[in-house]
């Protein structure tokens, strides 16, 4: 069985890594969001694709889920004695990986190659893709600012301003690399990983022909609120800014028009009639990955839900 997941940001990263161990390498990738992709201190940083890919090597930090393990912040001080912005947190190990993909755009290498390259050094055996290769920005428009760039919204401002509603600067000119079209293909699912649907998600959804496939494979979504919050980010707050109330309901309803499967946490949706309704499947789990094991564990029950999903499929 082969598994392409959707992914961004930490809780997307932590159940990406989860099925990487319960999968053959060559049966499992990633398609990672790009949205937050930004240029700081003159080198292109992609957050989503680092922390996906760091998780999967094991390198990652875990106290905060993001940067590599053991970094030291050297010459980020050494950029605020100067005077430079030290807002954004880059490791003296996370910057050279940064110089180096630089150096490369500059030469002309895609960001796919870039990445497949990057995961090989790292030893990662499965393929972590960008969502495109095009330049997409995510821009969040807020109350008392207007349109931020996402990292300024995100850490500079630390998610403070109120949202109002989102765009993707670029989008009309993305597209899949062929290496991400190969991969969903020849897949028999695809994984929407907790990720935040509005900035990790919705970016790859929007990118020409995501859609498409989809409508037509078998999908399943991991809901990344609990109980009406979230563990890490700003989900819950940007579905309440914009007058959703947060809940794994809430992302249910984004979602669809495509989903097949849908795993919430205990007592998130409670008794329904969503399969009668939509034909999507929900099953109750604990959604909450506190450790390795539990992305272990939370991996096979998204697994397990897929084999469900295509045996039915076949039986139809």
């Amino acid at each position: 069985m082969k598994i392409v997941a959707l992914a961004g940001g930490v809780g997307g990263a932590k159940l990406a890594h989860g099925l990487s161990m319960v999968l053959p390498a060559n049966d499992f990738s990633v398609i990672v969001n790009t949205g937050d992709d930004f240029s700081h201190l003159g080198l292109f940083i992609s957050p989503d694709i680092d922390t996906v890919m760091y998780t999967l090597a094991n390198i990652e930090n875990p106290a905060t889920g993001w940067g590599r393990n053991g970094d030291q912040f050297l010459a980020l001080r050494m950029v605020a004695k100067l005077g430079g912005p030290d807002w954004f947190n880059l490791g003296d190990m996370d910057l050279g990986l940064h110089l180096e993909r630089t150096r490369r755009l500059s030469e002309g290498q895609s960001l796919t190659e870039i990445c497949l390259s990057f995961t090989n050094a790292f030893g990662i055996k499965n393929k972590i893709l960008p969502m495109c290769d095009q330049k997409v920005s995510t821009i969040v428009n807020t109350l008392e600012y207007g349109e931020l760039a996402f990292q300024e919204y995100f850490v500079h401002r630390r998610c403070d301003p109120t949202v109002v509603g989102f765009r993707y600067d670029g989008i009309e000119r993305s597209g899949l690399s062929q290496q991400s079209i190969e991969e969903l293909e020849n897949c028999d699912a695809i994984v929407i990983c907790p990720s935040n649907p509005w900035v990790s998600i919705r970016p790859i959804l929007a990118v020409k022909h995501m859609r498409e496939y989809l409508r037509k494979k078998i999908v399943v979504g991991v809901s990344p609120i609990l109980h009406g919050k979230t563990v890490k980010g700003p989900a819950a707050k940007m579905y309440q800014e914009l007058g959703i109330n947060p809940s794994a309901m809430a992302v249910l309803m984004d979602y669809k028009d495509f989903l097949n499967g849908f795993l919430v946490d205990h007592g998130d949706l409670g008794p329904n009639d969503l399969e009668d309704q939509w034909s999507i499947m929900i099953q109750e789990t604990d959604v909450l990955m506190r450790d390795l094991q539990d992305r272990k564990r939370l991996g096979m029950v998204t697994l397990e839900l897929v084999e469900t999903l295509l045996e039915r499929n076949m039986v139809e």
